[in-house]
């Protein structure tokens, strides 16, 4: 008789069963982790994109509290700009009413200038004092550090920006075509005759002027009496070259928005031209076409945001100086390279920094200053107060661009960055509950069928050997 093997059902339910359990095992870690891979063995493909995804995620979190941190730093710097901005508009005030000496006692422009020094103080305090996390602000702490410039060709250089991109320092090569020159036009005759009486109106970039003269005044006649209207017009005379008759007008200042005009409303005036206009300076700086203004010109490329006032008498050819260091570095983007970075420049405010080479400082408008209101300064104390706002708003406008276009931009775009790729974390990595919760029932089911199988397996041959017992 063949022998029966009663261990075949027996071995089966418990296979199944160890199945059922191991995937109610599973399944139950899946829903207390809320996690569909909790180790390698999972999914060893999935736990690589997921753990590569994580950490972009972390990356992503970090550039937008390093970018909201940076927003809150300019917002302060321009809180205190705005302060300064303020106290300029005050001084200005008071110079302009102090420079009615016709109308105001020595007492008041006295205590006029009282009110420009505290002004003037209150300025030094806010430059020295604002900070943020104990980092100052706008005592040239952030400002960048140059070497090498070339006095006889540059005058100043203001750095905006600059990218060093891991090198200690960034050239500055300055290519000087020429110069800013002055409009001018010249006035050919000696004098004018016993019977030549003229009518001529003089034009400049200021304004215009009606000038009369009778027969034989003499040319310096002529010139003193246009240069005695040079501030309402911005046309100054000269007598000509020695051995060279008659005279020569120009603008006072140079550059393309500067011109003299000189028309004869009655009479003959023998000039060489009846107009003429100046011209701005031609450079490159760094290889890239300058934007220029007289002799300021700016350059604004990727690698380089930055303002250099040519000396008048530059020569031509290259000056080459280098940022070597200073400039505040934002880190704005998930990657730590030169695209994740912005490097911006913010220029000191202290009074004896706002002003303009050629014009004057503030700190000089105080007294016992150069331009005073006591020694009669108010005109030149007027042009500085009019750079120091101009200085002082062109920073809060490149402060406010970088807030507006680049951080803010930047967070909501780090933002939509992150909603989508936790989104695909998650896919990955987490538990699909309704799934899980399904598994998990269905393993329950199994575990408890395969339960009354084995049972029932088991006493299959009890019952064999009972009746054969018989």
């Amino acid at each position: 008789m063949s022998r029966i093997n009663t261990n075949i059902p027996s071995l089966t339910a418990q296979h199944d069963l160890a199945r059922a359990q191991k995937d109610l095992t599973s399944s139950l870690r899946r829903l207390s982790s809320g996690l569909r891979i909790n180790s390698a063995a999972d999914d060893p493909a999935g736990l690589i994109i997921s753990e590569l995804l994580r950490s972009e995620m972390v990356s992503i979190g970090r550039a937008i509290s390093n970018t909201t941190r940076a927003t809150n730093i300019i917002a302060t710097t321009e809180g205190a700009l705005n302060e300064v901005n303020s106290l300029l508009v005050d001084i200005r005030d008071k110079v302009v009413e102090a420079a009615s000496t016709g109308a105001l006692s020595t007492e008041e422009i006295d205590a006029n200038q009282l009110q420009i020094d505290s002004a003037v103080r209150s300025i030094a305090r806010v430059a020295n004092s604002a900070s943020f996390g104990g980092r100052a602000l706008l005592n040239g702490n952030l400002d960048y550090v140059y070497s090498g410039i070339d006095g006889s060709n540059v005058a100043a250089a203001t750095v905006y920006a600059a990218q060093f991109a891991g090198n200690s320092n960034v050239p500055v090569v300055v290519n000087i075509v020429s110069t800013a020159s002055a409009a001018q036009i010249g006035f050919s005759a000696q004098g004018l005759t016993a019977s030549q009486n003229i009518t001529i109106e003089v034009v400049g970039n200021k304004g215009s002027e009606v000038l009369s003269f009778v027969g034989s005044t003499a040319v310096s006649a002529i010139v003193f009496a246009i240069n005695s209207i040079s501030d309402v017009t911005g046309v100054s005379a000269a007598l000509s070259a020695a051995g060279v008759s008659g005279m020569v007008l120009s603008s006072t200042s140079v550059g393309s928005d500067q011109f003299v005009a000189v028309n004869a409303l009655t009479g003959t005036f023998g000039t060489t031209a009846a107009r003429d206009a100046g011209a701005d300076a031609v450079a490159t700086i760094n290889g890239s076409s300058a934007d220029s203004r007289g002799n300021t010109i700016n350059v604004n490329t990727v690698n380089l945001q930055a303002r250099i006032d040519l000396d008048a008498g530059a020569a031509a050819g290259a000056s080459t100086f280098s940022v070597t260091g200073g400039g505040a570095l934002f880190q704005i983007g998930s990657k730590v390279d030169v695209n994740g970075q912005f490097n911006i420049g913010i220029q000191s405010i202290n009074p004896a920094r706002l002003g303009r080479d050629g014009v004057g400082f503030l700190n000089q408008i105080v007294t016992g200053g150069t331009y005073s209101l006591a020694n009669d300064g108010a005109a030149t104390a007027s042009e500085i107060v009019d750079e120091a706002i101009l200085a002082v708003s062109t920073l809060r406008g490149r402060l406010g661009a970088l807030q507006r276009n680049t951080f803010e931009t930047n967070i909501n775009s780090l933002n939509v960055a992150l909603e989508t790729v936790t989104a695909a974390q998650s896919d990955i990595r987490d538990t699909d509950f309704a799934k899980e919760t399904a598994n998990m029932t269905r393993a329950e089911i199994l575990v408890s069928a395969g339960t009354s199988v084995l049972q029932t397996a088991n006493t299959i041959p009890q019952n064999v050997l009972a009746l054969l017992g018989r």
